[in-house]
């Protein structure tokens, strides 16, 4: 095998893991994408494999992203720009000598292609699941919006809402229109569409035609049947963020065109800021400068990528760390597992191990029946080395050299690494490991595998997993069971239905249901597996109540495993197996079901677990998320848990929430998250997800999730009502909505560090109020948001700090010296209960505008935010502002501004002592003339 690196490459991927280390944001941008000077490089466009091929859809991606770069260049001011582009095609397309895939994925990339929205229309999308500022997952085509250039008539062209899309992937900006709410009340009391800017005009349409703006309201409600059509003819610029597709919409709406009244998400999510406010303050802009001149950057150049041959290497560790804690027997059946079971037929599969030297077990072979499977498992680790010494840079070589073997390079190879090593430096090999084309998913074994592992699947775009040394856990097998072949086919993966792991007592069972949905049952297997003793007596009953016994099990006694294949499509419904412990000693149970896709055209619902980033540093909270779908449908209403296990200590389960607060930023959208902050102890955590979809609650959703472009209906051209074809309406089963199902993954596993040794004070505040609304109420605000916790989500916040003020940047700038509210009488709800609070402002408004017919009527618009507060005084930071406007009826008393009323009460209360000082004197005198007057009176009488 040659040396792939080179001093150059050595001092690069120092340069890469140091530039990691320091900046963790990296670790949500595809690492792919580079702004190098003002150009991207690295972007990757994906096409599902389920979309036929077209000879159509090539050109048209390249057509629109080298339009994209231009429009985008000039909407940021000669600031960046699209340079280079790759565009995975599917291994089941016909080959034109396209360049074979390295590390990239159809799981990698930045944009797909794929038909599974067909049922919801093409509306183009980006999956936005983080805060204002933050990069999303990825943006989302149709192959007909790709290629029906009809749509572009009501989405613009193709190249403008690509950018529109690239600010919500990139920048994490928000959509500007909002289709919930399309008309407001300004504070002007008139009636307003959600725009930005405000200065784009049109006209409202009502069934029958133009019709004033006022018979399309009823009681603040718009009328159904009514719309606002924009002429399409304008002279305002902004913004690309509401509609891209005016001619005269080039730029992102800034401080001076944004409109803060509108109801829409960008404002909701960020505090009032405007797109461009929010882009120039990422970190592209930081790091860049406009290109100088007048020339127009160079077009995009494209590279034509298709996967070949799936080539996976096992390097096993068979050192003596291995025979610690059971490693080898559960290497041996989690791996066992995977190629029975996991890894997708026609694969090749080879294994390698290494103690202090690598060897090669077996070379590639392909996997065409049950039979090459068997093979491969046989040529799996039996026994363990004396050697304690590990050399994982001597069995990543061997990895290679017999990857390299099929093609002469490990171009688009798979590595699946597992050790329990700890003493050698990683770094030696890992300019072998980037340059060598592969991705590798590292599997750390205990809590003393070498610390910089993870590097070599990050920098590689593979998983990386830890697994405790716990004989009851089945994180192992949830790793490899994680794994798959990236090429974005669902239909040829394995689902994880059940993963279970529990110590049995002596005589006692293990008894469960794992539910089989009609979207699954192809290759369905049940898999028991043991630690100590012999097997425990197996009963499984399918849902018409026919049992399998443990003799209907094929057993493997050497790696303790025992299995059965259902045959044909298991029956949907639920399966119940119970395992008794026959023994006298307690027993290490671990149960796995998976099964595939049983219907091509149905597809199967999923779980995707992942976390926030690779590491956090206590007290800093590590958020975790849970992106449920069926096929591009976010999955509601369905019950999410996390397990997270420490290197020791007992597992912590939590319960993940789509409901837009706290962790969880867009409500509805199919991602389940929820901040996790129980450290234990320092070092690596393990995540498994559970989904649990009850048909009496759980639904699908009938929106497009994510943030997408705006469809226009129509415009107005020279007068006239010109209507664009309606949008597809979606159409969906009723059946389909109401089944059960239950579906396991692995999250991968994550590290913390500085976590205190003993007990330590509370660090932990509540979390940031994300979605806090006003409305007026007959003269009152009305406030309603999702309380925070005592951490973060989690417990009873103590108190709430409520702040108002007539100026937007008073109040975003300085909250602490704004106006307090009263909230004396409002008591914090637990986390997670809608809170709601009533208050008069009058006291704190004043302000008087005049109307055309010179009546006066009264006009507040006030800005409020919250902030809560735990028992130890520690504060959430500012929510989201809310804002409202508030109109005093021309025949009620002007309410009088709080400086006013101070004022006039000084003024009347020094009025008052002068009055009472005045009448005291006049008091005096009057008293004293009297008592001389009697003097004297008296005087004479004695005379």
């Amino acid at each position: 095998m040659t040396h792939r690196g080179n001093a150059g490459v050595f001092f690069s991927l120092k340069f890469v893991t140091l530039l990691i280390a320091l900046n963790p944001e990296l670790l949500f941008l595809d690492a792919r994408i580079r702004l190098q000077g003002n150009g991207y490089d690295g972007l990757l466009v994906a096409i599902n494999p389920l979309v036929p091929e077209n000879q159509n859809l090539i050109p048209n991606i390249k057509e629109m992203i080298t339009e994209a770069s231009f429009y985008l260049f000039n909407a940021t001011k000669r600031r960046v720009f699209f340079r280079n582009i790759q565009i995975l095609i599917p291994a089941t397309w016909n080959a034109h000598n396209y360049s074979k895939v390295k590390q990239e994925s159809y799981e990698k990339a930045n944009v797909i292609v794929t038909n599974w929205n067909s049922e919801l229309g093409d509306d183009p999308y980006t999956l936005q699941y983080r805060e204002c500022g933050k990069a999303g997952k990825y943006i989302h085509f149709t192959p007909n919006f790709l290629l029906n250039d009809d749509l572009t008539a009501g989405y613009g062209s193709r190249g403008r809402v690509f950018v529109h899309e690239w600010a919500h992937l990139r920048w994490g900006v928000f959509d500007e229109y909002n289709k919930n709410k399309p008309i407001y009340i300004n504070r002007r009391n008139q009636i307003e569409v959600t725009r930005c800017s405000s200065d784009l005009t049109g006209i409202f349409v009502c069934e029958k035609g133009p019709c004033p703006k006022e018979n399309c309201m009823i009681s603040k409600i718009f009328k159904e049947g009514c719309t606002f059509l924009y002429h399409n003819i304008q002279n305002a610029t902004a913004s690309i963020m509401f509609m891209q597709s005016l001619s005269s919409v080039v730029e992102f709406c800034n401080a001076s065109t944004h409109n803060q009244e509108a109801p829409n998400l960008q404002n909701q999510m960020c505090s009032l800021r405007s797109s461009w406010d929010v882009i120039t303050d990422s970190d592209d802009f930081n790091q860049s400068s406009p290109m100088n001149g007048i020339e127009l950057p160079p077009s995009p150049t494209f590279s034509v990528l298709q996967a070949g041959n799936k080539m996976v290497c096992l390097v096993l560790d068979v050192s003596s760390k291995m025979a610690e804690a059971d490693r080898l027997l559960q290497l041996q059946q989690a791996a066992e597992f995977y190629l029975m079971q996991v890894v997708e037929i026609h694969s090749f599969v080879a294994i390698a191990t290494f103690n202090s030297k690598g060897e090669i077990k077996t070379q590639l072979r392909q996997i065409n029946s049950d039979d090459d499977r068997k093979l491969l498992v046989s040529y799996l680790p039996t026994t363990v080395s004396a050697d304690a010494e590990t050399s994982i840079c001597s069995g990543l070589k061997k990895g290679f050299e017999v990857v390299e073997k099929l093609n002469g390079k490990a171009y688009g190879s798979v590595i699946i690494l597992v050790t329990g090593g700890d003493d050698e430096p990683v770094e030696d090999c890992l300019p072998t490991v980037l340059s060598s084309g592969s991705t590798l998913h590292a599997i750390a074994l205990g809590s003393s595998v070498v610390g910089k592992l993870e590097t070599l699947s990050h920098l590689t775009g593979g998983l990386k997993f830890f697994v405790p040394d716990k004989s009851n856990s089945n994180s192992m097998t949830d790793a490899f069971s994680r794994i798959s072949s990236g090429t974005g086919d669902i239909f040829q993966q394995t689902l994880q239905l059940e993963s279970l792991g529990e110590t049995i007592e002596p005589y006692h069972q293990l008894k469960n249901t794992v539910i089989i949905d009609s979207s699954v049952g192809n290759d369905t297997v049940f898999r028991v597996t043991w630690q100590t003793s012999g097997p425990p007596e197996i009963v499984l009953s399918d849902p018409d109540g026919r049992k399998y016994y443990t003799s209907d099990f094929i057993t493997n006694l050497a790696f303790q495993t025992a299995s059965i294949w259902i045959s044909g499509t298991a029956k949907p419904g639920s399966w119940i197996y119970t395992l008794n412990n026959t023994y006298h000693s307690p027993q290490a149970l671990k149960v796995t079901v998976a099964s595939r896709a049983s219907n091509i055209a149905v597809p199967p619902a999923t779980v995707e677990a992942f976390v926030e980033k690779d590491s956090t540093y206590f007290p800093h909270p590590m958020m975790i998320y849970a992106n449920v779908r069926k096929g591009s449908y976010p999955i509601l209403n369905a019950t999410v848990t996390t397990t997270i296990e420490p290197e020791t200590g007992e597992p912590i389960t939590l319960q993940l929430f789509d409901d837009g607060a706290g962790a969880d930023v867009i409500k509805n959208d199919g991602i389940y998250s929820r901040y996790f902050f129980s450290f234990a102890i320092n070092g690596r955590y393990s995540l498994k997800v559970r989904v649990n979809h009850s048909p009496s609650i759980g639904n699908l959703a009938y929106a497009v999730p994510g943030s997408r472009a705006m469809y226009v209906p129509g415009y107005i051209e020279n007068g006239n009502i010109q209507m664009n074809m309606p949008r597809k309406s979606v159409h969906r089963s009723e059946e389909s909505q109401k089944q059960a199902f239950s579906r396991v993954s692995s999250g991968g596993s994550f590290s913390v560090l500085g976590v205190p040794a003993g007990p330590h004070p509370d660090m932990f505040p509540p979390c940031r109020i994300i979605d806090l609304e006003a409305v007026e109420v007959e003269e009152e605000v009305a406030l309603s948001w999702t309380a925070p916790g005592e951490d973060f989500d989690q417990g009873q916040a103590t108190s709430y700090e409520i702040k108002m003020s007539r100026r937007l940047h008073n109040i975003r700038d300085d909250f602490t010296n704004a106006i307090l509210v009263n909230t004396s009488k409002l008591n914090p709800q637990p986390a997670g209960t809608t809170e709601t609070f009533t208050f008069s402002p009058k006291l704190f408004t004043n302000g008087f505008e005049h109307k055309a017919d010179g009546k006066t009527q009264e006009n507040h618009r006030i800005y409020i935010a919250i902030r809560a507060i735990d028992q130890n005084s520690l504060k959430s930071a500012v929510s989201n502002i809310a804002q409202v406007s508030l109109f005093i009826p021309q025949d009620s008393v002007p309410v009088l501004s709080r400086d006013y009323l101070i004022l006039k009460g000084v003024l009347t209360a020094v009025s008052l002592i002068g009055i009472i000082c005045f009448i005291i004197v006049v008091i005096h005198c009057t008293s004293e003339r009297k008592r001389r007057a009697s003097k004297e009176g008296n005087g004479i009488r004695l005379l």
